[in-house]
This record gives structure tokens, sequence and C-alpha cells, in this order.
């Protein structure tokens, strides 16, 4: 979710939960649990709600203990248009 979200913050409740599988009623939860542990931000612009990703938040799990979401969501989250394989410069 939080990939989908880093993707386009605009998106909308029904197209998070279509990309990652899940029922919208699911999808909620787990924003409203992801909002509350600090991963997002809510924010609400007339009728509609735009999710903002702190990046610098630290994943929960123990074995991944002190690192950052920014850079899983980096690697996940970019779109590459053309199909030229990486160069060493492209990180």
């Amino acid at each position: 979710m939080l990939v989908e979200i880093a993707r386009d913050p605009g998106a909308r409740i029904r197209d998070i939960a279509a990309a990652a599988g899940i029922t919208e009623r699911t999808a909620q939860l787990i924003l409203a649990d992801l909002e509350a542990a600090g991963y997002l931000t809510r924010t609400r612009t007339g009728r509609r709600v735009r999710y903002t990703v702190n990046h610098d938040s630290l994943f929960r799990h123990p074995a991944q203990d002190g690192h950052r979401v920014s850079p899983f969501l980096a690697l996940l989250a970019s779109t590459r248009n053309d199909t030229t394989p990486p160069g060493p410069d492209d990180g």
C-alpha cells in the first residue's frame, strides 16, 4: 500500500485496493493503521483525500530494525519509462 501511495499520492482508496488485490474496507483499515503508526499523513482537500508517505519512518519488524522505508519505496515505486538498461550513474 505504501508503494502505491508513493507512486500516486492522489490515488483513491478504490485504486489502491485494486492494485493491492484487497477490498476497499480492508484498504481503509490498513491505511488507518499506517497513519496511526506514522507512515502516512492524510490531508483532506475538498472531497478528496491525499496521502503523503513519511519516508523517514523506520520499518516495524525487528529484522529491519533501524532501516528507513525510503530506499525500499524508491526501489519499488520508481517508474522507468524507457527500456534502456540502467547505467552506472542510475543508482
